[in-house]
């Protein structure tokens, strides 16, 4: 177990949270549910009794997938030696990404539960912030539909809005990628792929 202090948000007393450190998707499943649920994070204040969002490091780890995601603690040799850790030939074929919150890791979670390559999505939220004019932080809600409609969403006023874009925006951000080979290439080991990644790329 990993052990924190958060402070609470409503008394601000601090109170110590144990977390997991590890999710194994094939040894652990039902760590995933709680996860996706968004109770995982979620400790209660003794103090007061207070719902606290609460942040620890943890690997989430999806053999079947191929897929690793660092939750970062923020520390620079924390970070490098997670990236030396996954670096073996073991983790070859790997789509291996660092995220800094909580509400991060879910949305990688649900992107690759999706099918969906992170990395072309990350464009089609670059594309649709030009296109709303708007600079806001675009997020993964989920793929439906007949026509794989992708929402997304986003807050303003205190609200979470919802952005619909069709499955051939993404189609062609994952057309970009087949032709800028090294856009991938730069995503390989344990990187973040976050909108500051995409943007490096296409302005």
């Amino acid at each position: 177990m990993e052990s924190v202090q958060i402070v609470c948000n409503r008394c601000g007393k601090a109170f110590p949270v144990d977390g997991v450190p590890l999710i194994n998707t094939e040894g652990a499943p039902e760590l995933k549910e709680k996860l996706l649920s968004g109770e995982l994070f979620l400790r209660e204040c003794p103090h007061c009794g207070a719902r606290n969002l609460a942040k620890w490091p943890l690997l989430y780890h999806d053999p079947a997938e191929k897929v690793m995601i660092w939750l970062s603690d923020g520390s620079a040799d924390t970070e490098a030696r997670m990236k030396a850790a996954v670096a073996g030939e073991e983790f070859e074929g790997y789509s291996g990404r660092i995220v800094d919150t909580p509400g991060a890791l879910l949305e990688k979670v649900k992107i690759f539960d999706a099918g969906l390559d992170d990395i072309a999505l990350e464009m089609a939220k670059f594309i649709t912030r030009q296109e709303l004019g708007k600079d806001i932080d675009l997020l993964f809600f989920n793929l439906e539909g007949a026509d794989n409609e992708i929402t997304l969403t986003y807050p303003e006023a205190g609200q979470m809005q919802l952005v619909r874009i069709g499955f051939n925006v993404y189609e062609d951000c994952a057309g970009i990628l087949l032709r800028n080979p090294d856009i991938k290439k730069s995503a390989t080991g344990l990187c973040r792929v976050d909108r500051g990644f995409v943007e490096c790329w296409l302005k």
